[in-house]
């Protein structure tokens, strides 16, 4: 059964400041409309642009549990919906076969919810309460899995053998995140509303570390800023996650750095670039990097 929520654009703009998060007037549109009409919300764009902290944010505005499916090649239905608890099956098994019970009693006790562990997916139908459901980086899962996903979100409801159909107690907030590693059918995208959520901005991410970096001076922080728009724009392997970003702004304060140079920047740059190549390549660019954001800056 759906339980409707109260939603209000005011609700969702409030809980994104709450939780210190910034965003866009475009981004508050899909959360909203994906609360108010009770629809899968799917988040495209590259690593570490926060995706998934948008299914944190909206578990801690709306106060409830946050359920995180992670995905990964091989996954499958037991992984992410149930499976039995072998080792108490077979200590009941014992039990029972000790008091010469016959098979259909024992059967009884052993596949009942008692014995069942739940995994991600059957939890947050059966939860108590509304729940956000993560399905995290949903790309990494094979396609068959895709398919079987496909139809728990159609009808929210999952069919045990043993058990029969479980319906969803609340029918869950969902969102789903997805770094493009491939494509994803076109079905799952017609279940879906759609976001593509890209890097911040110059602007927005000197907001982000004002917020999260307070100590940071402004002058750095919006060198830091502009440096790292410069290396997003280079060919990197693995480009600069906002995550990192916020570590190299409390390394330099740690560090007690004022102004970004040449030398502070290769001695902190492996905050941000996790690969050899990477570095390497942002080597030999640093001196115009610094030189554009310099410029900016002023």
């Amino acid at each position: 059964m759906s339980q409707a929520l109260d939603v209000t654009r005011d609700l969702v703009r409030g809980g994104l400041e709450r939780a210190r998060y910034l965003t866009t007037p475009r981004v508050e549109t899909a959360l909203y409309l994906a609360l108010a009409i009770e629809k899968p919300l799917l988040i495209e764009g590259p690593a570490g642009a926060g995706k998934t902290e948008i299914g944190k944010v909206l578990a801690e505005t709306l106060q409830t549990e946050l359920v995180r499916l992670q995905c990964y090649e091989g996954l499958d239905e037991a992984k992410a919906l149930y499976e039995w608890n072998y080792q108490k099956q077979l200590l009941r098994i014992q039990a029972d076969r000790a008091s010469d019970l016959q098979w259909s009693e024992v059967s009884q006790h052993i596949f009942s919810r008692d014995y069942l562990l739940e995994r991600p997916l059957l939890h947050a139908i059966t939860a108590p309460r509304k729940v956000v459901l993560l399905i995290d980086e949903v790309d990494k899962a094979d396609e068959e899995f895709e398919a079987f996903l496909l139809e728990v979100l159609s009808d929210f409801q999952v069919s045990i053998p043993e058990l029969g159909t479980v319906p969803a107690r609340h029918r869950p907030v969902v969102v789903l995140t997805s770094n493009r590693a491939r494509e994803l059918s076109d079905a799952l995208k017609r279940r879906c509303l759609y976001l593509y959520l890209d890097f911040p901005g110059v602007e927005i991410e000197q907001q982000i570390i004002r917020l999260k970096v307070p100590e940071l001076d402004a002058a750095l922080r919006e060198q830091v800023a502009r440096f790292v728009y410069g290396l997003r724009k280079l060919d990197l392997r693995k480009v600069p996650s906002i995550a990192e970003v916020l570590d190299w702004a409390r390394a330099l304060r740690t560090l007690n750095i004022r102004e970004l140079d040449t030398v502070a920047v290769r001695q902190t740059l492996n905050l941000v670039l996790k690969h050899e190549e990477d570095l390497r390549k942002a080597d030999g660019k640093i001196g115009s990097l610094l030189a554009t954001a310099a410029r900016r800056a002023t």
